[in-house]
């Protein structure tokens, strides 16, 4: 097993925070979103099964959903993509190649959530604004 990241939140002490109860299937699952940024759940549940043996994929469904309703986790879908799931909370935005559908992190330039002064909020209150760049990475050019 990896040895822990001293610059990552200690896992346990995030699910406290937020009021979620402590269990050793959703420290596992957060230690797999930790060091998997951008995991499916297939690929979190399979991390997860690596490192406690049995859990049922729902478990890893319901604590995903558990973590991202308390916005310890972001939930990234991508047009066409199964949902991506990462620990960054800050305000960034994603590059997905349209050949190998890989997804990284691109910052902001801004440094603020963008587009959340739009002219017409037809009496929304936004909160949050998401953009992701689309186009080829380095390795399928």
């Amino acid at each position: 097993m990896p040895r822990p990241d001293r610059n990552q939140p200690e896992a346990s002490e995030v699910l406290k925070g937020a009021g979620l109860q402590v269990t050793a299937q959703r420290l596992a699952v957060f230690r797999a979103v930790q060091s998997s940024p951008h995991a499916m759940a297939d690929e979190i549940c399979d991390n997860v099964r690596g490192e406690i043996g049995a859990i049922s994929r729902q478990a890893v469904y319901d604590a995903l959903k558990a973590m991202f309703e308390h916005r310890l986790i972001r939930r990234i879908q991508p047009a066409g993509s199964s949902a991506r799931y990462e620990l960054r909370l800050d305000n960034h935005h994603h590059l997905v190649c349209r050949q190998c559908g890989s997804l990284v992190d691109t910052d902001s330039t801004s440094g603020k959530a963008p587009s959340l002064n739009t002219k017409d909020k037809q009496g929304y209150l936004i909160d949050e604004a998401e953009v992701i760049y689309w186009g080829t990475c380095p390795d399928c050019q």
